[in-house]
């Protein structure tokens, strides 16, 4: 772990991002990891405690997969961060954003019965906020 990373992870915004995204992947792998011995996330952001006593339980695999999220949250050098699916330079590698996208649709209809229904209405409310955003922009370049 490196300086940078420790300072990103002090950004409030980050850190709930972070802790959004492994209670995400813990949702995907108690759902589809059953077989698996799943144990706490052990990862650069857990060390700092950016997951407080919620510690996500994971299989190895996953695992892997949230230490990656991790590294790709805290490095993004979006501000404000766009939405993954919406931005213009995608920096997980193609394994990477199709696991992600695998998992978000696993996960995401089934995130309000484990705590995540607040963060998932405020995602909701801010992907129309940028449809409706991109839409002006499309309109507005029709125009001129």
């Amino acid at each position: 772990m490196n300086d940078r990373f420790e300072e990103r992870m002090s950004d409030e915004k980050v850190r709930s991002d972070t802790r959004i995204v492994a209670g995400l992947g813990a949702i995907y792998c108690a759902g589809n990891h059953r077989d698996r011995r799943r144990s706490p996330l052990v990862s650069d952001g857990a060390a700092l405690g950016v997951y407080g006593r919620r510690v996500p339980r994971l299989c190895d695999e996953c695992a892997e997969h949230i230490r990656y999220a991790e590294k790709r949250r805290a490095y993004c050098s979006r501000d404000p961060k766009p939405f993954c699916a919406h931005c213009d330079t995608q920096c997980y590698r193609a394994d990477e954003l199709a696991w992600q996208r695998q998992m978000m649709r696993y996960a995401g209809p089934r995130s309000m019965w484990h705590g995540y229904a607040i963060p998932g209405i405020k995602h909701a409310l801010e992907a129309r906020k940028w449809r409706k955003t991109m839409a002006a922009k499309a309109a507005e370049t029709k125009e001129s």
